[in-house]
């Protein structure tokens, strides 16, 4: 495999197993707006969906103010956020080897203090672009450029990590390679990429 010298990580599918602590919650809200019951099987679709999108596409009132209270119901979930297995000895791992680690996601900044910060996994990262950091969002291919610029490396020096096909569109749009996060993928036979890895000690190959 190539070598790079930063890995690029999504949150949602990727880093972190945030599926169920986000569709339950989704559950909630088009009952709540529509008076339908979806199955979690009818929601999955959502699960790579950045926030408004889901909104936009539900064809919600309010979108800014339905999409907080979601956020809300997400923050109270009880089984809340998990780091996927394994990534513990992945982070520390190109974290000893000298190999930069950076997140590009499409969570809010509040989001990311609960999910993130409060499990120290901020403590690996060298750069973090997150929603409110860019006027364009994924597929765009502006949150990984700042990322890159803000790495201070080049669009073949680096490799994002995602679950979802708008990871693969960003990454494709900023000219960068891509790796598919099989193990939180709901949709990963649709998504194309240089390196599918079936669980976070394979990324450990890139080494």
């Amino acid at each position: 495999m190539k070598k790079y010298e930063a890995i690029i990580y999504d949150i949602d599918g990727t880093l972190l197993n945030t599926l169920n602590m986000n569709m339950y919650p989704l559950m909630k809200i088009i009952k709540e707006e529509t008076g339908e019951d979806w199955t979690f099987e009818q929601v999955l679709k959502f699960a790579a969906y950045p926030g408004m999108k889901v909104m936009e596409e539900l064809g919600v009132k309010d979108q800014e103010k339905t999409y907080a209270r979601w956020v809300q119901y997400v923050n109270d979930y009880e089984e809340g956020a998990t780091l996927f297995e394994g990534f513990e000895e992945v982070l520390e791992t190109f974290k000893n080897h000298k190999i930069k680690q950076a997140i590009v996601s499409s969570k809010l900044r509040d989001q990311y203090e609960i999910d993130i910060v409060s499990k120290g996994i901020d403590q690996y990262m060298s750069a973090v672009i997150l929603e409110d950091d860019t006027t364009h969002h994924k597929p765009h291919p502006e949150p990984l450029l700042k990322c890159i610029e803000k790495l201070n490396l080049n669009s073949d020096e680096v490799i994002y990590i995602g679950d979802a096909y708008s990871d693969y569109q960003a990454a494709l749009n900023a000219n960068i390679d891509f790796g598919l996060a099989k193990w939180g993928s709901v949709a990963c036979q649709d998504i194309p990429s240089q390196y599918t890895f079936e669980n976070p000690i394979d990324l450990l190959k890139l080494l």
